[in-house]
Formats: C-alpha cells, structure tokens, sequence
C-alpha cells in the first residue's frame, strides 16, 4: 500500500505545491478533506444522505482551508459559484482575499440573493469582472469612490442594485473601462471611459422603459437590444458602429399594438449617432425605425449598412434610411423576403409606383451582399430590381442556402439578371 507522505508536509510547502497546479486538480485530491476530518468516503445510501447534507459548511471549511494554504501565492483568477445558502460574511471574506492577493479576474455567481460589502469591494489589480445573478452590492462607497482603478472589461448579467445611485458610483468607480457588458439594466449609464457597450435583453418581461440615458462620450461600438424608450439622452458622438435590435412595447402575440398609439421615440438616439461609419439593424429595429423615428438625420459617414429580414416585417424604412445615407459603400441584407405593404417604397419591387425615381438609383453602394438566398420568385424580383437600377454597383455576393434545390441551376439564373451597371460581377459565398 502506498504511503501518503503528501499528508505530512507542512502547510508552507502543501501552499506552495498547491499553487503550481490548477484549482480544479487541487480541489479533486483527498488532502484537503485529510486533514480535516479524517473522513472515508461515504459507501451506503444513508451516509451519502449525510455526507450530502453536510456538503454546505465542509464546502466553506474548504474554500477557507484553501485559502489560508495559499497565503503567500498570488491569485490571479477566482471564480466563486454559490449554489446554495452560505455566511454571508465567509463570502465576503473570500472575495475580498482574493483580491487583496492581486487578482486579476474575479467571476461571481449565485442563484440565492448574496450582498456584497461595497466599502471593501476594491482592488488595484483587478482587469477583469464578471458579476452574475443574485449577488449584489449594498453598503458605502470605497474610500475615495474608486472600486477598480485598473479595471478593463465588466461584465454585469442580471445583476441587483439597490439604488440607482449605487449603480452610478459603481461604473464611475472604474475610470480606466474600456468594455462594458450589461445583461438587463436600470436605463441609465454615465461614463466618458468606454469604448465598448452591449446592452442586452432576453425579452421576456414586456417592461417599458421611461427613458433611456446614455453619456459615452468615448464610445466607439455599441451593441443595444431592448425595448423603445419613450425618451432618449445620449451623448455619442464617437460613436463608429452600432447594431440594434429595437422592439416595439405592447405588441401582442401576432405582432398587433394592443394600445390605441404606438408608443417610444428614437429620434434623438439616431440623431445622437448621425456620425457612425457602420450601421447593423435587425427586422425589429426596421419596424422602430419605421414608426418611432420622425426625425432621421443625415448620415453622412455611413458606410456599411447591413439589415435582418422577416416575412412578418415590411421594408417601410428602407428608402428613407438609403436616402440618408448618401455616401453608402455596402449593403448588407440577411434574407431577401419580407412582409409586402403598400409603405415599401421603391426599395423593392412588391407594388409598382410608376410615377415615383426609385431611390436605388442614386445610390452610391458598390457591394452588396445577399445572404440566406433561397431562390423564391419574389426573392428573384428583388434581385432583378437590385441589378437593374444600382447603377455604381461593383460587386455583389450571394450564400445560397445549402437546402436550395438545384442551387447551381438557380446561380445560373441570377448570373443572367441584367445589371445596370456595366462593372457589377457576381460571387457566390
């Protein structure tokens, strides 16, 4: 039988050999729970029972042994999961251990409600957080308000503040942010650090947001998806990339507004990014723009514009948004099929209006992308229409879906099209 000498070490030199070797490996060795209690494996049903119902204060015990064998090693990541109920000030112990050893990436979960003491919650260390679930921050402010001066990607995922004033300081207090992820949030950011922004919804919750505040003066990409606020402040003027997926409040399960007004306003939100370079909306965002967006600026720097298509959406805002646009280079249009009204415009060919310049044809784009082409008669309509009046058109790439049937008889089809433009070529992606 062999010999268990690692027992023995002291706990210097245990610290030190379980520094050099992953968490996960050192979690899964015997030594740990040796030196607790000497305990055997649980072998029947009952004492497994047991063993589980202790498994909460041998789980802190251990994360507190860990710890201390670590004393004089650096952490540079930790990561802490609650999945159940635990002391509260153990957690807090633990976290601010991990910073105060120079950590640079802290991940936190819980799915039970967990406080945060925010006069400790600070380090000088610290590039990267992660904050998810049910923890939340709740106390003073850290001496002099700054959390994380070093601080570069924060990601915050359904996360709890109790004030609004809270979640001010606490971005605030990260002055060196450059990226900043946001998973269901109180509709205000103020912060002239960062470069980088998603905000996102699952919308699962039908919430209408009074308004919607946005003072990023450095912020260069932005990645929003919510419901329409009713109001807009917003400050983006560095702004060079933005893709929105903008839903309408109140609709019901067919898409039908339940009230009697179609409520929420984007004007200045569009007006406060007229100097972007490129521009992604989906299908719902084309609906918003299309009701909620009586006045629609200049984009003067738009050079990509690329859009999401859905046969319960119609194309209404399409000629308004590449009369806008008048320095346009490439479109981009996920999906050619979409729903026919009598608000489409000239940008497509569902209803002829003969007494109308269709928009296409001062248009400057020289490439234009298809993707998800599947060959229907309207598809092809649309792409006879495209061909036939882009007139600066150089390049245009077509995905045919892998389904399509006769996918090479149709790509002869769509190299017959005529095309306006003497130096358009067509490739297939």
């Amino acid at each position: 039988m062999a010999t268990d000498r690692i027992s023995n070490l002291p706990d210097d030199v245990l610290g030190k050999i379980l520094s050099l070797v992953p968490t996960k490996l050192a979690a899964s060795t015997a030594v740990l729970s040796k030196r607790k209690d000497g305990e055997e494996e649980p072998t029947s049903i009952e004492s497994r029972r047991q063993s589980r119902r202790r498994r909460r204060p041998r789980f802190s015990d251990f994360v507190d042994k860990t710890l201390d064998l670590l004393s004089n090693s650096t952490i540079k990541k930790f990561s802490l999961r609650c999945n159940y109920e635990n002391d509260i000030s153990r957690v807090n112990s633990w976290i601010r251990t991990a910073l105060g050893r120079g950590c640079v990436e802290l991940n936190l979960k819980s799915n039970l409600r967990n406080f945060i003491d925010s006069e400790f919650f600070t380090s000088n260390t610290l590039v990267k957080l992660t904050i998810t679930d049910k923890f939340c921050l709740k106390g003073r402010l850290p001496l002099g308000g700054v959390f994380f001066p070093a601080l570069k990607t924060l990601t915050l995922v359904s996360v709890y503040f109790l004030s609004h004033e809270m979640e001010k300081h606490f971005v605030r207090g990260c002055p060196a942010l450059e990226e900043l992820f946001i998973y269901v949030w109180m509709g205000y950011l103020s912060t002239p650090y960062v470069k980088r922004l998603t905000i996102t919804s699952d919308f699962a919750d039908h919430y209408e947001y009074s308004g919607l505040t946005l003072k990023t003066k450095s912020l260069l990409y932005l990645d929003y998806s919510s419901y329409v606020a009713t109001y807009d402040v917003v400050a983006l003027d560095s702004l060079v990339e933005a893709r929105l997926d903008l839903r309408l409040y109140g609709l019901d399960a067919d898409g039908r507004p339940v009230f009697k007004e179609i409520r929420g306003d984007i004007s200045t939100l569009i007006n406060g990014m007229k100097n972007i370079k490129s521009l992604h909306l989906s299908a719902h965002s084309l609906q918003v723009f299309h009701f909620c967006c009586d006045s629609m600026p200049v984009l003067n720097n738009l050079l990509t514009l690329s859009i999401e298509s859905d046969e319960e959406k119609g194309w209404e805002v399409i000629p308004r948004l590449l009369c806008n646009s008048p320095n346009l280079q490439t479109l981009v249009i996920k999906g050619l099929v979409h729903r026919v009204t009598e608000w489409c415009g000239n940008a497509c060919p569902c209803i002829i209006q003969n007494e109308m310049v269709c928009c296409l044809s001062s248009c400057q784009v020289k490439v234009l992308e298809i993707t998800g082409f599947r060959g229907s008669l309207g598809e092809l309509h649309q792409m006879r229409h495209f061909l036939g009046n882009l007139e600066c058109l150089e390049t245009v790439k077509v995905g045919v879906e892998e389904s399509t049937f006769n996918s090479k008889y149709l790509r002869a089809i769509l190299m017959a099209i005529p095309r306006v433009s003497s130096k358009c070529s067509i490739q297939f992606i």
